[in-house]
This record gives structure tokens, C-alpha cells and sequence, in this order.
């Protein structure tokens, strides 16, 4: 190789050089391509386009002109990068899904909120929209800075001048290198208002401008849930705006179903996309309650229906999709925007202020070139003045000249003119020198010496500097707002699923194969005592109700079982059937063994409550006897699958838990009509998965406990009800007290005709008392019907029971808590039976 072939390579270290260079390519990215400038809040694309197409007279009162004509010359003028790159910003430009405050009129198939693209650029037409030219009106005045394009044969504009805020209407996005920016819209009439105001006051605070700017706007509405990130990212310039989609419930007209219907969805999100990955759910089981999905969106609206099954509670449903689905997304703000060349992160006062800033210049810079413009022609109409005054002397030298050149000198010299003005009066038309002519002259140097007088104290005078910029805002409000779109669900992060539901007493029902449903508690009609019932409980021939519990819609539901298990339910989460509705499998509901069954059901206020779970006890007792005392702090942590609450021998099962105070009397009654009565206190708290202790000595290896009562007010009294429809009432002092352990009293004097006992409750007269046999007829009556009679009488008979029927579930309830509707066509006294008071 001869010498001096290597004399022009020069080495270089490689790091530094990739770092050069990518530095290099990220500022580009940065300032040329991916963020918006804070002044008029667009990308160079988006400028770009806005400018070429007014350079191509495509305005909002003119004929729309293709859309490849307008993309070709923006790409062959200013933007030299692919032209689907140009056409795809337009296309979104023209969205009103996309963009609060679309930018682009267009004319064809510009897409849908589906997703499906527009048709090709060589189909469309487009053209400015009017408030789109707002943003580049006076452009022409020297407003704004303009700059050489990529080949340095044309100018563009460095910033438009932005007669509106764009940057806080419309938003934008975009990922530089290193660096992001995802900027939500807003409502114009709340920005202009909340950029008076800080005009207005320019130590305004951000919480001020709030009361403006309440929250970003979106396109395509929705709610915004929870106001802690809009005030996050209006304070800070980052934050996460939580956005759920519009639904309403409507029935089906046969009113057999019920549908959650959408109507508005989040911001960016894909509808059929969205309604895909449901449905895909729902086959995936992850969503239950849904048996149809329809797109029913037509050119009135949108419209996504989810047909409910019959037991589906549309809360629950909604909340669901609200949970696993785009019906509710989150919009992380991320304020960054280029400041004078440089990405920095804003708060909304520093878009204001900068916005502010930037009009103010624009004003500056119109009113300087408006003045020299003014001052120009000022200066030509005093050379008119000069002339007119001395016409025929203007005349006769301008005959005598030679040509142009020396008339111009004449008039020069003689009149002490300007070459402008000289050449203003050579180029003046003979009808300018009439009588009228002349005076329309005089009138426009007035108005102009006027006007050059205002620009003047316009320049002189920031205040009114202010003043315009406020009035042309005002003007932009008139013209342009419009309703605010997007709802805001203030303080929605404190509210639970629950909240959406009403809070209300409810009825469960539970079946001896373990159907449960809600009911509500106004189905049930008030009855008098002994009346026959009414029509309850839709069961199979081999199934019957087996229980009944009030409780609250928002309550913990603390479900026990058979086997001593325990699991956690919302009240709310149960479905919801008629009166006579069979209900669904508890299996369903909880992960509950296909040998076990529900045995009792314990409702919670509020299980974070320390001072509450520590100073409450619940008290369990089985079949054989036995009885555990345990404080509710140890059931008030919720697993999915449940837990052991007690562990219970082989030959046992559970047959009653309650809730207590620590200080309350417990009565525990048997199959066979004997009842104990000790204090609380008589049982030291346990662990979780201790055993218990006796609570009672049954003598018969066929008695066993049918219930228990822990007694809390002191005017209450006990209620026994045997099996075949026989009750009473009895005072709680009539049970006297014995150690726990013993073989008890008798509660109630059994016999052929009254049957075992079934059920012991404690009641007040206030009380209403729900009656349900096997055969699933129900009877409500009032605890008041029935006087308070002897411990061990045989009582009077409560309900008629058929042959070969036996009553399954007594419940109390309050009976004050719904309005009572009374049934006087089912009542039938049966006082005479009253008189049955057969001493033991």
C-alpha cells in the first residue's frame, strides 16, 4: 500500500463518538418530532400540516381538496418523512374521538372509534377547520419566528401563533428517547376561563384555577373516578386519572332481565376490542352474569348492551366489567412539553403562564407591524394631502417631465417628499382627484393618525397588552365551547363497589340443598297469628327452605358450616330472587364442599374495626353440646377458601353461632324441650381451632341441640316453636341460671301434639316473626299477637301445619325497619287454642 494512504483517516474513541451521536439523535427526536411545544401546543408535523394547508387555501369556507394533494404538499414543502406518517396525523387531526377539538374537516372515511383505519389518502378530501385556523391567524403579521425548511427553499413557522390554547384542548402524546409526554384534553370554555383568571391575578394558586379548570374532558365522555390524580397532575404535572365508561341498567320489556347498557367509553380505548376481550372473558368464566353481548352503536350514539342472566345482580355484573375490563382505564398524565427549546415538566399554571406569555409577544409583535404598516400608509396619505394641495402645480410639473424618473426628482425637490410618497402620487388614478375623492383621503389620515395612536399606547401600556388578549379569549368562548363531556365522580377512591349499591335490609334464604338468594324484606306481608300463609318458596319435592337470616346489603356475611368451616361474603353478592324464585347453589358462591351445608350466617359491620373485633365474641355450640367462645378478631382476616372455625368430632356437626358482647346470658335449648341458661362469662375465650367445652348434658342418645340464644336486652323474652306449629313466649327470668354443663329446665312441655322443639330466638314485641315449613309455605306474624306465658306450658299454635308437614325455620324480624302491608282476607284466629296451657 504506498505511503500517505491513511494521511485523511482520523481515529476516533468509539464511545465518545455513539455517545455524540446518540445524544445527538435523541435531541432531534426530542425537538423535532415527539413533543409538543408549550406556545401552541403542536408537534412540527402537526404545524406542518395546519400551515401547508393553508398555504393551499384549503379553509373551512372553501371546497375540500384531496387528501393526497394536501399530504404532498406538506411532504414536498416542510416535512420530508414518509407520507403515511403526514396522512395518519391528519387523519387523526379529523377524529372527534380522538381530539377534543378536531383540527381537520374531513370529507370520506377518516376511521372509527373501532378501530378501522381510514380508506387511503387518494379517496379522502379534507380541510381546515375554523378553529384550526384560529391557531394561524395573523401569522402573516410577523407574529411568529420562521425558519428555512429541510432544503432550505421555503420558509415555515418556527410556532404558530395559537389565537387558543391547543396544547390544554386537545392534549397530546408522544415518546422521545428517554422521555415521555401524555397530556389530556380539556374544556374550552374552563381553560379561557381559568386563563382569565390568571390574568386577572397572576399570584393566583392552583387550587384557584381548579374552581376554572375542573378536570380534563374527553372526547369520547366517561366518568372521571376519583379526584386525587386530576389534582395530582394539575399540581404536579404527573398523575393518574382513573376514567370508567357510562352505563345504565334498563329492563328488558318482557321485565325478566335486566341489561347494563354503555354509552360512553373510556378515552383511546378500542370499543370492538374492548367488546372482544369481555366476551372472551366471559367464556373464560372470569365474568359471570352475562348471557349476551351486543353492539347495537349506530350514527345516533353508542350503544354496547350486556344481557344479564335472570339471578345476576347488575352491580355486581358492572363492577365486574368496571374490574377485568377497558370499561374503566386509567389516563397517566405526564405534563412535559418544550420550553423554549428545552423538555420540562408542567404544572397547569405553568401552561397557563406560558400560554400567557406567548399570546402576549404575538400581541407585541401584531401591534408593532400593524404600527409600521399604519405609519407606511400614513406617510403615502400625507403625500397625497401635499399633492392635492397643489394640483394643478402636481399636474403641470408632472406634463413637463420627460419621463417617470424626472417627475419623480421634481415632485421631490419642489414638495420636499419622500421617494415613496413621490411614487405614490405618480401612481395615483385621476378619479382620486375629485371633490369626494379628496375627502375620503382626509377621513382615512384621521382614522389612521387614530389608529397609530392606539397601537402606540397599546405598546406603551401592558394592561391593555392583557385586556386584548382576555377579549379575543372571550371571543374564542362565544364561538367555540361547548359542554363538558367527561362526568367527575369526586372522592370515588373512599367509595367500594359496594357504594353503588343501596343499603338495605334484605332477607336470605337458604334451602336444604343449599340454594340461597336474597329477598326483599317488603315482599313478605304481615299476617295474624294462626293464619294459613301464603306461597313461599319455589322448591323441588325432595328440598325445603332451612333457613332464614336478615341482614344488610353492605354487611360481611360470616357464612359457617356443617364441618365447623367459615367463609366471608358481601350481602350484596348473593343474587337477588322473587318471593318465590328458587335461588342459586351456595357452591356457586363459595368454594363450600359438596358434603357440607350452611348451618350459620353471622353479619359484620366492619371487620377493620380494631376496637370492634377485639371486644366482641362469637359463640358457637353443636349438636352434641358443645360450646367454643372465641373474639371476632380472629375471623376478621377474609380468605378466598375459607377456614376452620372449630374443629368438631366426627359424630358432630355445628348448630349455632352468635355474636356477642362479652357480658350477655346464653340459652341453649335441646330437641326434647329442655333449655340451659348460664352467663357468658361462664366460657373463657379460645383459640381458633380449639374444640369448646360442654354446655350441656343430654341424657337421650337422641336429643341433640336445636338452637341457642345469647340474651342482650333486658326486656326481651324467649320464643320457643315446636315442629308442629306450637309457640310461646316466655319471660328470660323464667329460666333460672345453672352451671354450664347441667341437664337444664324445661322450655316447653312437648307432646304428640305440639312435636319437638325446633327453634328457641330471643324477641321483643317490636319484632315480627317469619314462619317457614318444609312444604315452603311462609307465615309472617308480630310477636305482639302472642302473650307471655309460663316456662313450661305447651304454648299456642302459631301456624297451621298439613298432614305429614313440620315447620323448618323460624326467623325474627324487626319489624319496625318496613313499612308492614297486612293480609286481613289470610288471617284465621285460632285463639281458642289458647286455652291449651297444660301444666308439667
Amino acid at each position: 500500500m504506498a505511503q500517505g494512504e491513511h494521511e485523511n483517516i482520523i481515529p476516533i474513541n468509539i464511545t465518545e463518538e455513539m455517545r455524540g451521536a446518540y445524544i445527538d439523535y435523541s435531541m432531534s427526536v426530542i425537538v423535532s418530532r415527539a413533543l409538543p411545544d408549550v406556545r401552541d401546543g403542536l408537534k412540527p408535523v402537526h404545524r406542518r400540516i395546519l400551515f401547508g394547508m393553508q398555504e393551499l387555501g384549503v379553509l373551512h369556507n372553501k371546497s375540500y381538496k384531496k387528501s393526497a394533494r394536501i399530504v404532498g404538499e406538506v411532504l414536498g414543502k416542510y416535512h420530508p418523512h414518509g407520507d403515511s406518517a403526514v396522512y395518519e396525523t391528519m387523519v387523526r387531526m379529523a377524529q372527534p374521538w380522538s381530539l377534543r377539538y378536531p383540527l381537520v374537516d374531513g370529507q370520506g372515511n377518516f376511521g372509527s372509534v373501532d378501530g378501522d383505519n381510514a380508506a387511503a389518502m387518494r379517496y379522502t378530501e379534507a380541510r381546515l377547520r375554523r378553529i384550526a385556523e384560529e391557531l394561524l391567524i395573523d401569522i402573516n403579521k410577523e407574529t411568529v419566528d420562521f425558519q428555512f425548511n429541510f432544503d432550505d427553499s421555503l420558509k415555515e413557522p418556527v410556532v404558530l401563533p395559537a389565537k387558543v390554547p391547543a396544547l390544554l384542548l386537545n392534549g397530546a402524546s408522544g415518546i422521545a428517547v428517554g422521555m415521555a409526554t401524555n397530556m389530556a384534553p380539556h374544556n374550552l370554555g374552563e381553560v379561557i376561563d381559568g386563563i382569565t383568571a390568571y390574568i386577572d391575578n397572576r399570584d393566583i394558586t392552583i387550587p384557584e384555577l381548579m374552581e376554572h379548570i375542573v378536570a380534563p374532558d374527553f372526547p369520547t365522555g366517561g366518568i372521571i373516578y376519583g379526584y386525587n390524580g386530576v389534582k395530582a397532575a394539575f399540581e404536579t404535572g404527573r398523575g393518574r386519572i382513573v376514567v370508567r365508561g357510562k352505563a345504565n341498567v334498563e329492563t328488558k320489556e318482557n321485565g325478566n332481565k335486566e341489561m347494563i347498557i354503555i354509552t360512553e367509553i373510556p378515552y383511546m380505548v378500542n370499543k370492538a376490542n374492548m367488546v372482544e376481550k369481555t366476551a372472551a372473558l366471559i367464556n373464560e368464566k372470569k365474568i359471570d352474569g352475562i348471557s349476551a353481548i351486543r353492539d347495537e352503536s349506530d350514527r345516533s350514539g353508542m350503544r354496547i348492551v350486556y344481557e344479564l342472566k335472570r339471578d345476576a345482580i347488575s352491580n355486581v355484573v358492572l363492577n365486574n366489567l368496571y374490574k377485568h375490563t377497558q370499561l374503566q382505564t386509567s389516563f397517566s398524565v405526564n405534563n412535559v412539553a418544550l420550553v423554549k427549546g428545552r423538555p420540562q415538566t408542567l404544572n397547569l399554571k405553568d401552561l397557563i403562564v406560558h400560554y400567557v406569555n406567548h399570546r402576549h409577544e404575538v400581541v407585541v409583535r401584531r401591534t408593532e407591524y400593524e404600527l409600521r404598516e399604519a405609519e407606511k400608509r400614513a406617510h403615502i396619505l400625507e403625500g397625497y394631502l401635499i399633492a392635492l394641495d397643489h394640483l394643478d402645480e402636481v399636474i403641470a410639473l408632472i406634463r413637463n417631465s420627460a419621463d417617470p424618473e424626472t417627475a419623480r426628482n421634481g415632485l421631490i425637490e419642489r414638495f420636499e417628499l419622500s421617494e415613496i410618497q413621490a411614487r405614490a402620487i405618480l401612481d395615483m388614478r385621476l378619479q382620486r382627484l375629485t371633490g369626494m375623492e379628496r375627502d375620503k383621503i382626509l377621513q382615512e389620515y384621521k382614522e389612521i393618525m387614530a389608529l397609530i395612536e392606539e397601537l402606540k399606547e397599546i405598546l406603551a401600556n401592558e394592561d391593555k397588552r392583557m385586556e386584548i388578549i382576555k377579549t379575543e379569549l372571550q371571543e374564542m368562548k362565544d364561538r367555540y365551547a361547548d359542554d363538558r363531556r367527561t362526568e367527575i365522580e369526586h372522592n370515588a377512591e373512599d367509595f367500594s363497589y359496594e357504594d353503588m349499591i343501596p343499603n338495605e335490609e334484605v332477607i336470605i334464604t337458604v334451602s336444604h340443598q343449599g340454594y340461597v338468594k336474597r329477598t326483599a324484606l317488603t315482599e313478605y306481608k304481615t299476617q295474624g297469628r294462626g293464619g294459613v300463609g301464603s306461597r313461599g318458596v319455589s322448591t323441588k319435592e325432595d328440598d325445603f327452605t332451612e333457613y332464614l337470616f336478615t341482614a344488610s346489603t353492605h354487611n360481611y356475611l360470616l357464612i359457617f358450616t356443617d364441618k365447623g368451616k367459615l367463609f366471608w361474603l358481601k350481602t350484596y353478592a348473593i343474587p337477588e330472587g322473587g318471593k318465590t324464585s328458587k335461588g342459586r347453589p351456595i357452591q356457586n358462591l363459595i368454594n363450600i364442599q359438596a358434603d357440607d351445608k350452611i348451618r350459620s350466617i353471622i353479619q359484620v359491620d366492619d371487620l377493620n374495626d380494631l376496637d370492634y373485633v377485639n371486644n366482641h365474641f362469637l359463640i358457637m355450640v353443636t349438636k352434641r353440646g358443645i360450646i367454643k367462645k372465641t373474639t371476632l378478631e380472629q375471623y376478621s382476616r377474609p380468605r378466598s377458601n375459607g377456614i376452620i372455625a372449630l374443629n368438631i368430632r366426627e359424630d358432630d356437626q355445628l348448630v349455632n353461632v352468635d355474636m356477642t358482647n362479652g357480658s350477655q346470658h346464653i340459652v341453649i335449648a335441646a330437641k326434647s324441650g329442655r333449655a340451659i341458661h348460664f352467663p357468658e362469662s361462664a366460657v373463657r375465650p379460645m383459640g381458633r381451632t380449639a374444640t369448646g367445652v360442654k354446655a350441656i348434658t343430654l341424657t337421650d342418645v337422641n336429643d341433640y341441640v336445636i338452637g341457642m340464644v345469647c340474651a342482650s336486652e333486658e326486656n326481651a323474652t324467649l320464643l320457643v316453636v315446636s315442629e308442629k306449629g306450637y309457640g310461646k313466649r316466655s319471660s328470660l327470668d323464667e329460666y333460672r341460671i345453672t352451671n354450664r354443663g347441667g341437664k337444664g329446665v324445661k322450655a316447653m312441655n312437648t307432646t304428640e301434639k305440639t312435636g319437638y322443639l325446633v327453634a328457641i330466638k330471643e324477641v321483643v314485641d317490636s319484632d315480627d316473626l317469619m314462619i317457614i315449613n318444609k312444604s315452603g309455605i311462609t307465615i309472617r306474624i308480630s310477636v305482639n299477637a302472642l302473650r307471655i306465658m309460663g316456662r313450661a306450658t305447651q304454648g299456642v299454635r302459631l301456624i297451621k301445619v298439613g298432614e305429614g308437614d313440620e315447620i323448618s325455620s323460624v326467623e325474627k324480624i324487626s319489624a319496625e325497619e318496613v313499612e308492614e302491608n297486612s293480609d286481613s282476607s289470610e288471617i284465621a284466629d285460632n285463639s281458642s287454642e289458647e286455652s291449651e296451657e297444660n301444666k308439667d
